[in-house]
C-alpha cells in the first residue's frame, strides 16, 4: 500500500500530476559547509555588510532581522528595491545568518520596519550614491546630471549611454555607511506602498518551503530532552538500561540536570524519552494560583519609578464630585505555539553550527558561548522559520538543547521538543495587577488620574546581547540573571490630557516563573487597565465612551483613528445596551479602546461587537473594527494581515488563556489544559488603514493586540452591565460577576 504525506500531496497536486515516487527529504548539500554562504563582513558600518550586486544586476540584501511570518521579508525587500531604483524581482533576501548578516538586535518590539528598515534604507542609499559616483567618474560628468532606472544609470542628456549596476560593482563597495547620504523622496516610491504578494507564500502553499522542522543534515541524529513539569526540580538519578532494546537508540546525554536521549530515528528518540527511568527532587512550591495577584503585590520590589507626572495629583485626588477606583489583573500566559520548538546543531572541529527559529540569532551566539564555553566566533546560527513566534517561546531553549547534544556527540543532532515541553516549560509572561483612581468634577471632566502598576523587573538593554536563563543554562549550572520580559513600563502613562496625573511603576525584583516577553509585552496589560478605566469614567459621566475619549485627546491623529473606527463600525451614541436587553438570553454589546503604542508611535482604535450568553456565561466576539495608523505603509496587505492575526490571537488570550499550576507543578501542558480559540469562535476583523505618506513607518505586529482586551471588556459591560476586570473572561468568571452584581443589587 502506497501512502504519502500532506506535503507530498501538495507538491504533486498543485502541478496537476501524480508522481509515483520522489525524495521528500530536505537535506543540505553534502559538503563541510552544508551549502551555506561563505562568511563575510557583518559590520553594521560597512555597506558591503548590507548588500551585494552581481554582474547581472541581482541584488542580495543581508538583514539581521528575520521574518517570523510577519511578511517583513517582502516589506524590507520593497524598501531596498525602491531605495536602489531596482525591480522588486531582482532582490534576494538573506536573513538572520550570523556569519553573513549584520547584527540588528532582535526581531521584535515592532521595530523590524522602523529600525531594521531604516538602517537598510540608509545602506542602500549609500550603495546607490556610490554607483552614481562611479558612473559620473567614468563619463566625467556631475552626479546631478545622472539618472537611474531599474538598476541602469544614464546621463539625463544622453539616455542612450548606459551603465548597469553590475558593470560598475567591481569587487564591492568598500565604503562605510554615511548617514548624511539623502534617502529617496517618498513621492518617488514605486514599490513601497503597494501590496506586493509575499515572497514566501507560493512555496508554503505547495509544501516545498523548508521550515525548521523539515531541515535535515546528512548523518543527523534525533534527540529528545527530558524535563519535569515541576518548576525548580533537580535530577537525582536516571536509568537507561532498558533503552538498549529500542531500535535506533544511541545513547543518553547528561550534564548536570540536563538530560537527553539520542536515536538514529525520531520515533526512537520519542520512545526512549518515554521509557527512560528518571527520579526528580521537586522544587519549592510556587505562590498559590488562587491568590497570585495578592501575592504578586507582596513580592520584594527592586525599584519604583514615576513614568508620568502632570500637575499635583495629591492636592485634588478624592475631592471631585465623583471619585472612582478600580483594580485590573492580567494572568500568567504562555506562547503555546501550534508546533513544539525545534533546532538542528552540528559540532565539528571546534565549530558549532546551529539552525534555529530564534528571533535573535545574533544574541544567541552570545548565549550559546556562555553555555557551551566556546568562543563566540566559533558559533554560527542560521535562521529558519519555526512553528510560530510572537515573543520568546521555546525556540531559544531548543536551540541550546540541540547545541549541548551536538557537542556531546560530535555529530549533527535534531532536537525536537514535545507538546508538554512547549506548553509547560517555555517562558511565561509575568502577571500584572494595576490600581486606578480618578476624580471627576460635576460636568464629568477628569481633574485627577492616579495609577500604580505592579510589573516584573526587566533585564534588557536596547542593542545589547540577551541575558536570559535558558533551561540549558540552568540545568548545567551556568548562572544567568533575571528575566527578559520587554519594556513593561511602556503605555503605563495615561494617553489623555488630564491636568493632574501620577503614574507609578513598581518593579518586582524576581518573578516566580521563568518569564519572557509575550506579544505586546506590558503594553497589552497596561492598555487593558487604561482603556477599561477611561470607559468607567465615561459611563460615570453619562457620556458616550468614544466621544469621551475624543474629548480628552488633543492629538489629531489619535482623534482621526477613533473617528475611523467609529465610522467603520457604524458607532452611534446611545444608552448602554444592557438597559434595553434585560429580557434576552443572548445579550449584545459593543465597546471601544484606543492606544498610541508606547505613547509614541502607531495609533490604533478598535470597536468590538460581542454576544454574551447569560445562561452559560460564554462570550462570543462577533466583529472587530480596527482603524490603524502606522505612518507610511510599506505593504498594505502585510499590515492588514498583521492586524488580523494579532486581533484573533488576542481574543484567545482574553477569553480563555491562563497558565495553571499547583504546588510546583505546571498543570497547563496541552490543548486541553491550555485551550486556545477554535475556528468557529474567530471573529470577523474589519480593517481601516490610514496611510501617512512621507512620515516615519512604524510597526504593525504588536499594536492592535493592545486594544483588544479593553474593547471586549467594555463591550461586555455594554451588553450585560458587568465590569470584568480580571483576564481571562471565562464563562465561569462571567457568571460569577453577573451573580455578584445581582446579589449586590438585592
Amino acid at each position: 500500500m502506497n501512502t504519502f504525506t500532506r506535503r507530498e500531496f501538495l507538491k504533486t497536486s498543485t502541478a496537476g500530476v501524480l508522481m509515483v515516487s520522489f525524495s521528500l527529504s530536505v537535506e543540505a548539500a553534502p559538503t563541510n559547509q552544508y551549502g551555506l554562504r561563505d562568511p563575510k563582513e557583518v559590520s553594521r558600518e560597512a555597506v558591503d555588510s548590507w548588500l551585494s550586486i552581481d554582474q547581472n544586476g541581482k541584488v542580495t540584501i543581508f538583514s539581521g532581522k528575520v521574518d517570523l511570518g510577519t511578511g517583513v521579508k517582502t516589506a524590507l525587500a520593497q524598501m531596498a528595491a525602491d531605495e536602489l531604483y531596482v525591480p522588486f524581482g531582482s532582490i534576494e533576501m538573506v536573513m538572520g545568518d550570523t556569519a553573513t548578516t549584520p547584527d540588528q538586535w532582535i526581531t521584535g518590539g515592532a521595530i523590524s520596519i522602523s529600525q531594521g528598515g531604516t538602517e537598510l534604507r540608509q545602506a542602500a542609499a549609500n550603495a546607490r550614491q556610490a554607483l552614481l559616483e562611479r558612473a559620473a567618474t567614468k563619463w566625467q560628468i556631475p552626479v546631478s546630471e545622472l539618472m537611474v532606472r531599474s538598476g541602469v544609470i544614464f546621463p539625463i542628456s544622453n539616455p542612450g549611454q548606459k551603465a548597469t549596476y553590475g558593470s560598475l560593482i567591481g569587487e564591492g563597495f568598500k565604503i562605510k555607511v554615511d548617514t548624511k547620504v539623502p534617502l529617496k523622496k517618498y513621492t518617488e516610491y514605486r514599490v513601497v506602498g503597494k501590496s506586493i504578494p509575499r515572497v514566501d507564500i507560493p512555496s508554503k502553499v505547495t509544501g516545498e518551503y523548508v521550515y525548521m522542522h523539515d531541515f535535515r543534515l546528512p548523518g543527523m541524529l534525533h534527540a529528545r530532552v527530558i524535563r519535569p513539569d515541576s518548576i525548580g526540580a533537580k535530577l537525582e538519578s536516571h536509568d537507561d538500561a532498558s533503552l538498549k532494546n529500542i531500535k535506533g537508540y544511541v545513547q543518553t546525554v547528561r550534564k548536570g540536570d540536563y538530560l537527553a536521549v539520542i536515536s538514529t530515528t525520531e520515533w526512537g528518540a520519542v520512545k526512549a524519552a518515554r521509557d527512560l527511568k528518571v527520579s526528580w527532587k521537586k522544587g519549592p512550591d510556587l505562590p498559590k494560583k488562587e491568590t497570585i495577584f495578592q501575592e504578586w503585590r507582596q513580592m520584594p520590589l527592586a525599584k519604583e519609578e514615576v513614568t508620568q507626572k502632570v500637575g499635583d495629583v495629591n492636592s485634588v485626588i478624592g475631592l471631585g464630585a465623583k471619585n472612582i477606583k478600580a483594580t485590573y489583573n492580567f494572568p500568567v500566559q504562555t506562547h503555546a505555539s501550534i508546533g513544539p520548538s525545534c533546532a538542528v546543531a552540528d559540532y565539528q572541529n571546534g565549530k558549532l553550527t546551529v539552525w534555529s527559529a530564534s528571533q535573535a540569532t545574533h544574541s544567541m551566539q552570545h548565549e550559546l558561548a556562555v553555555i557551551t564555553g566556546l568562543p563566540k566566533d566559533s558559533i554560527r546560527l542560521i535562521y529558519l522559520d519555526g512553528s510560530g513566534c510572537y515573543g520568546r517561546n521555546g525556540h531559544e531553549d531548543a536551540t541550546a538543547d540541540a547545541a549541548l547534544a551536538a557537542i556531546a556527540l560530535g555529530k549533527p543532532v535534531r532536537m525536537q521538543w514535545m507538546r508538554h515541553d512547549e506548553t509547560a516549560l517555555a517562558p511565561k509572561s509575568p502577571p500584572r495587577t494595576m490600581d486606578f483612581e480618578a476624580s471627576l468634577d460635576s460636568k464629568g471632566n477628569i481633574i485627577s488620574w492616579k495609577s500604580d502598576f505592579y510589573i516584573a523587573l526587566n533585564h534588557i538593554a536596547f542593542m545589547k546581547p540577551l541575558d536570559f536563563p535558558l533551561l540549558a543554562a540552568t540545568d548545567t549550572g551556568v548562572p544567568r540573571p533575571g528575566n527578559w520580559v520587554g519594556f513593561l513600563f511602556q503605555n503605563t502613562g495615561a494617553p489623555y490630557a488630564v491636568p493632574n496625573i501620577s503614574v507609578n511603576t513598581k518593579h518586582i525584583a524576581q518573578t516566580f516563573l521563568r518569564s519572557s516577553h509575550l506579544r505586546s509585552p506590558g503594553r497589552i496589560e497596561n492598555s487593558f487597565g487604561n482603556e477599561s478605566f477611561i470607559d468607567e469614567l465615561a459611563i460615570s459621566s453619562n457620556a458616550d465612551p468614544a466621544e469621551y475619549r475624543i474629548k480628552n485627546l488633543t492629538d489629531p491623529r489619535a482623534i482621526a483613528v477613533i473617528r475611523a473606527a467609529m465610522k467603520s463600525s457604524g458607532w452611534q451614541s446611545r444608552d448602554p445596551a444592557y438597559k434595553s436587553n434585560q429580557g434576552s438570553n443572548i445579550a449584545k454589546g459593543r465597546g471601544i479602546a484606543y492606544v498610541r503604542y508606547n505613547n509614541a508611535i502607531t495609533y490604533v482604535a478598535t470597536v468590538a461587537d460581542v454576544e454574551v450568553n447569560r445562561e452559560t456565561g460564554k462570550i462570543l466576539v462577533k466583529n472587530l473594527y480596527v482603524a490603524h495608523d502606522c505612518g507610511q505603509i510599506i505593504n498594505p496587505d502585510g499590515v492588514q494581515n498583521q492586524i488580523q492575526g494579532g486581533a484573533i490571537q488576542t481574543v484567545s488570550r482574553v477569553l480563555m488563556e491562563e497558565v495553571k499550576w499547583k504546588g510546583s507543578d505546571i498543570e497547563s501542558v496541552d490543548w486541553a489544559s491550555y485551550p486556545i480559540i477554535r475556528f468557529n469562535e474567530v471573529p470577523k476583523v474589519h480593517t481601516v488603514l490610514i496611510d501617512q505618506p512621507g512620515t516615519p513607518s512604524w510597526g504593525a505586529g504588536e499594536q492592535t493586540p493592545t486594544t483588544i482586551p479593553a474593547a471586549i471588556a467594555n463591550a461586555v459591560f455594554d451588553a450585560v452591565g458587568v465590569r470584568l476586570r480580571t483576564i481571562p473572561f471565562t464563562p465561569e468568571s462571567v457568571k460569577t460577576a453577573m451573580k455578584e452584581q445581582s446579589s449586590a443589587k438585592a
